[in-house]
């Protein structure tokens, strides 16, 4: 299910409002939320919701073995299971292809090459665990007791397929209890009517003109038509990415979370380095305090350390050497 399909705005939102509102209990609106996540994430691919749970549930009693042993062995490895765990799962659907064809092409080994289904909003929800289970190391969070309230943060529909990479920090409190005001409705209609604009009346119509420029034949192309359908391509890529963190925004606001922007105006930046300061934040700034800092930062290897974040970064975009390569080069303009 996506947000623009008639499905989830004319049958879907408004059942998921209607039987939100009608409970007065926060217990029940969060059983609510956590079984609309649940049934959207199963739309599509009902097989992957076991996988969701079995994530969350693993990355719930991690937590609380750090908390509990704090300090000890113990709770150091907790953290290394749980990153192993996460990572190890997000790399099996989503790079073992990847790895495996690399290896043929560069051993001649002949690999059989899986051909795994990606997990809607792995990507998303790995990281989300990830910096749980991080920030609860680090003492910056207390650990979740509730299971069913970890699940709702990790499970939450509004950001689950196309970000903003959500913090436990930055929602703990709205989880445990939230304020509902006809300001924040309002705001978050209006909020999900924007997103919804650009994807389906600006991203979807330039995704046209590209592809229309695309079944052109290279050498048929003129240089005016070549540059029309690269500036497509660009505001379809923003206006869908951003287009969908607004709906996400949007809806949060409609059931009293409030979620960090992603986009600040990204194409008025003037440098590599502001740009993405002002594209995609949440996933930035995921890389640069979980990744980047505790490498070292610009104190130690810094030249090191920025190519290893945008290596990955672009990795974790796609599973090709095109995006590797690609978050590469923004990582030696940057360094």
């Amino acid at each position: 299910m996506v947000f623009a399909s008639l499905v989830f705005l004319y049958v879907f939102l408004p059942l998921n409002l209607l039987t939100y509102y009608g409970l007065r209990r926060e217990s029940h609106r969060n059983l609510a939320l956590i079984a609309a996540s649940l049934i959207f994430y199963a739309w599509g691919e009902p097989v992957w919701v076991s996988l969701l749970i079995l994530s969350s549930a693993l990355d719930y009693v991690h937590a609380l073995i750090i908390e509990r042993w704090r300090g000890s062995g113990w709770a150091k490895a907790a953290l290394a299971s749980s990153i192993v765990t996460n990572l190890g799962l997000l790399g099996a659907f989503k790079y073992s292809g990847f790895l495996a064809r690399g290896l043929n092409d560069a051993f001649g080994l002949g690999l059989s090459v899986p051909e795994f289904a990606l997990p809607i909003g792995i990507s998303f929800y790995t990281f989300q665990a990830l910096s749980y289970v991080a920030d609860v190391y680090r003492g910056e969070v207390a650990a979740q007791r509730s299971y069913l309230k970890f699940l709702l943060f990790l499970s939450l529909y509004h950001q689950l397929v196309a970000g903003p990479i959500v913090r436990y920090v930055h929602i703990a409190r709205e989880i445990a209890e939230r304020r509902h005001t006809l300001a924040d409705f309002s705001g978050g209609i209006t909020r999900f009517c924007v997103g919804l604009f650009k994807k389906v009346c600006i991203a979807n119509v330039a995704g046209q003109l590209v592809m229309r420029t695309m079944e052109v034949d290279p050498g048929g192309l003129s240089v005016a038509e070549g540059w029309f359908g690269l500036l497509m391509f660009s505001l379809q890529i923003y206006y869908d990415f951003s287009g969908y963190s607004d709906m996400a925004i949007g809806l949060g606001m409609l059931f009293g979370f409030h979620y960090h922007e992603n986009f600040n105006y990204p194409y008025v930046a003037r440098s590599a380095a502001e740009f993405w300061r002002r594209w995609h934040i949440s996933l930035g700034s995921f890389f640069r305090d979980y990744l980047y800092i505790p490498l070292g930062g610009r104190r130690r290897r810094p030249i090191r350390n920025l190519l290893i974040v945008w290596g990955l970064t672009g990795l974790w975009h796609g599973a090709s050497w095109n995006f590797v390569l690609w978050g590469l080069y923004f990582g030696v303009l940057i360094a």
